[in-house]
């Protein structure tokens, strides 16, 4: 197989894999008709800058440094960014979400960030734009104080945008006359694309609005978006949500999951038939919606919302399409892509989806200093077989995979307690690479601690 003329990597941050595996179909038809499909892919991050910084530098959180506690990704590891552009590559970024910029070192090897709200024309209204902006407690903050006198709110002003309105067709957009720009000079290019849409607050229209019926039911979701956004439950120890009102918030996220993918499939379909590229489509992380007890996916939530979507369409159009429910691990993109260029980097889930390790980590988050004890803790958890196995405060749990493309089982105290690493885990190499992981995070966990 050659190398891939363009290399299209298409990220909806934060969606999960039920969002998208629901009815018999993932509404990406031209997917589903050439694509390999990855049923048990995990991230192994909860949030956009472990996850990214994982895709990036095919490491785990621990190793790239890049955490809710250290916030910022190695310089002395290489990005995919930099090793594509080693090798001739034309590299950029087209996003929609500030934190895959230099704001915690994920820009690193790219030649060209756009930055999508800095594009596009606002769409919505300012009392939309000023109740977003009060609902978030660091922007808060800067609004009543003399930050916003002295004008430092612009670039939180302008990113707003994709909070409050649809942009991924400004994002494809960008994308094609990037591809259109290059192949005019026979030139290759690799453009990684995030999406806003299925991230908080989750678009279910053109601008921000509610979506549940009636005016009572409006201010509840209202009520659990602001609940969502501000974490609450890290400081009360209440998910200060109902169900009903959980499951509007995982509606939203289904709802607009509806309106990107045609555009993703129809984008793909355009930019990968008849040509030699290779485009990969996936989500950064899941998000939690109360799933094992937490909210929200800025936070430890390794338990819950880490099972993504993961389709990868290599640059060969004659290949068969494959569904594949073997439990592997998002970071692998990183090898995927590089062996797809004649770089070997480690396991290719192309060619050695077996020997990709589904771990995945955490770490606290600390709420302006008001997290109670009870969620101050990092944590662990790999798949093996059919169960996943959690290491949490010096426990271990565990639980079954989800099959059916539903969320994913509660945890339940592994008895007796023993290291699930070396019972569970047959192969002797891959309980190799699985204990020195462990090991590995123990130590990087112990030296951020847990602040108690």
């Amino acid at each position: 197989m050659n190398p891939p003329r363009h290399i299209v990597v298409i990220i909806a941050d934060s969606l999960r894999h039920d969002a998208v595996y629901r009815n018999n179909t993932t509404l990406l038809p031209y997917f589903e008709q050439k694509a390999i499909q990855y049923t048990q892919a995990r991230s192994s991050g909860c949030w956009t800058l472990p996850a990214t910084a994982s895709l990036f530098t095919g490491l785990m959180p621990h190793q790239h440094g890049a955490t809710s506690q250290t916030r910022y990704v190695r310089t002395d590891v290489p990005t995919l960014a930099e090793r594509l552009k080693a090798i001739g590559y034309h590299t950029y970024q087209v996003t929609a979400n500030v934190a895959t910029t230099d704001v915690f070192g994920l820009h690193r090897g790219f030649d060209e960030i756009r930055k999508i709200w800095k594009i596009v024309p606002a769409h919505f209204n300012r009392l939309q734009q000023f109740l977003l902006l009060i609902s978030k407690p660091r922007l808060r903050r800067m609004i009543f104080s003399k930050d916003l006198i002295a004008q430092k709110l612009s670039e939180d002003i302008e990113m707003q945008k994709t909070w409050l309105q649809l942009t991924h067709e400004d994002v494809f957009n960008e994308a094609r006359k990037i591809i259109a720009q290059h192949d005019a000079k026979n030139e290759k290019c690799f453009i990684f694309l995030n999406l806003m849409e299925s991230h908080f607050p989750y678009h279910v229209g053109a601008t921000l609005e509610m979506s549940a019926d009636g005016m009572v039911n409006r201010l509840r979701e209202s009520s659990a978006l602001f609940n969502t956004i501000n974490q609450t439950f890290l400081t009360t120890g209440k998910l200060g949500i109902k169900p009903e009102m959980l499951k509007v918030l995982r509606e939203r996220q289904r709802k607009s999951w509806e309106i990107i993918a045609p555009a993703i499939n129809r984008f793909t379909e355009e930019v990968h038939r008849d040509q030699e590229n290779m485009v990969v489509f996936g989500s950064d992380h899941g998000d939690n919606f109360g799933d094992q007890g937490w909210l929200y996916h800025f936070s430890n939530v390794t338990d819950g919302g880490n099972k993504v979507p993961l389709m990868i369409l290599p640059p060969d159009d004659n290949l068969q399409p494959q569904s594949l429910a073997m439990p592997v691990n998002t970071k692998d993109l990183y090898a995927t892509i590089l062996d797809s260029c004649g770089i070997g980097a480690g396991a290719s889930l192309l060619k050695y989806p077996e020997e990709s390790v589904s771990v995945l980590q955490s770490y606290w988050y600390n709420n302006k200093g008001k997290t109670l004890p009870q969620y101050k803790y990092n944590q662990i958890c790999f798949v093996e077989g059919e169960h996943r196995y959690v290491y949490r405060s010096t426990n271990w749990l565990w639980a079954p995979i989800s099959k059916d493309g539903g969320r994913e089982p509660e945890f339940e105290p592994l008895v007796p307690q023993a290291n699930p690493i070396y019972d569970a885990v047959k192969n002797p190499e891959r309980r190799k690479k699985l204990n020195a992981i462990f090991n590995d995070f123990k130590t990087f966990a112990e030296k951020i601690g847990t602040g108690n």
